[in-house]
């Protein structure tokens, strides 16, 4: 289906972004998801949001849960494997723990892209350990052939081509995680 990209898709994609989700693709995934949630995890549930890529995905995904009935709680947990290249170190760390206690609790763990999964299993392991009811995986983008650890999401918006992609909360060398859709840099595309 070809629908007229947006403004901010014709300016994006004739620059240096070539558009791969649209904004409205998005926003209709996204909807999905929120009912796909809903009959699978407590009214009630926490959602981990792992910051910095899944704030975007993760304010639209709260709200789609509530026009599904849902009232989850909401905290964030930043982890870092990047720095600011395009090629994950391997190594995670917390830089920013959660809050809230999630003992007993139904987790829904949310990223905005699950490649090799270390990440993803490392917070999952860390939240079980704190003693969660159960920990389920929500991921914006999914890359299966990057994973090197053993991890499925439970609930995914897309699967992705093996690109370096940017927009919807994702970045490159912290830019461009304003665009309203998702895109792949053209060759010779930078940050300044």
């Amino acid at each position: 289906m070809n629908e007229p990209a947006s403004t901010a898709e014709r300016t994006a994609s004739r620059s240096e972004v070539d558009v791969l989700f649209s904004t409205e693709a998005i926003a209709d995934r996204v909807d999905e998801l929120g009912g796909e949630i809903s009959q699978t995890m407590d009214r009630d549930c926490m959602v981990i949001a792992v910051l910095k890529g899944s704030f975007v995905f993760c304010a639209d995904l709260i709200r789609s849960l509530h026009r599904a009935g849902m009232h989850p709680r909401i905290d964030f947990l930043t982890l870092s494997s990047y720095g600011t290249g395009t090629e994950s170190s391997g190594e995670v760390k917390i830089t920013r723990d959660i809050t809230d206690d999630v003992a007993g609790m139904d987790v829904l763990l949310l990223d905005d892209i699950l490649e090799s999964g270390r990440t993803m299993a490392f917070a999952k392991e860390l939240i079980q350990k704190r003693g969660a009811k159960s920990v389920s995986i929500c991921v914006f983008l999914d890359k299966p052939n990057k994973r090197k650890v053993a991890i499925d999401a439970d609930h995914v918006g897309f699967t992705c081509p093996d690109q370096f992609v940017v927009g919807y909360g994702l970045d490159y060398a912290h830019y461009y995680r304003e665009l309203p859709f998702v895109g792949v840099l053209r060759q010779g595309a930078n940050a300044d």
